[in-house]
C-alpha cells in the first residue's frame, strides 16, 4: 500500500519511537462508532434510466465482482466524486 506524506511521516515517527499509542475510552469508542455508522449510512434513494446494453454490462460486472450491482453502481459514483475515476 502507497502512503502519501503525512502518512509516511506519522509512519516513520511511529517507528522510532516518538509516538505511542493508547487504548481509546470509552467515550472516544462510543464517538468513533457513531461517526463510523453515520459515515456509511446510505440514506438517499434515487431512481435511474439507464440504457439496456449498460445495465446487463453493470449486472455482469457486479457478479464477476462478486458485490450487487446496486453496491457497484454507489462505488463507481462514489470514486467519481471523491475525484478517484478519471475521464480518459
Amino acid at each position: 500500500m502507497k502512503l502519501n506524506e503525512e502518512e509516511q511521516f506519522i509512519l516513520n515517527e511511529y517507528e522510532k519511537g516518538h509516538i505511542k499509542t493508547r487504548t481509546p475510552l470509552k467515550s472516544e469508542i462510543a464517538k468513533i462508532k457513531r461517526i463510523a455508522k453515520s459515515t456509511f449510512k446510505k440514506d438517499k434513494r434515487i431512481t435511474i434510466r439507464l440504457y439496456d446494453h449498460d445495465y446487463k454490462g453493470i449486472q455482469k460486472k457486479a457478479m464477476e465482482m462478486g458485490i450487487p450491482y446496486q453496491t457497484l453502481i454507489s462505488g463507481m459514483i462514489h470514486r467519481y466524486i471523491e475525484g478517484e475515476l478519471f475521464e480518459k
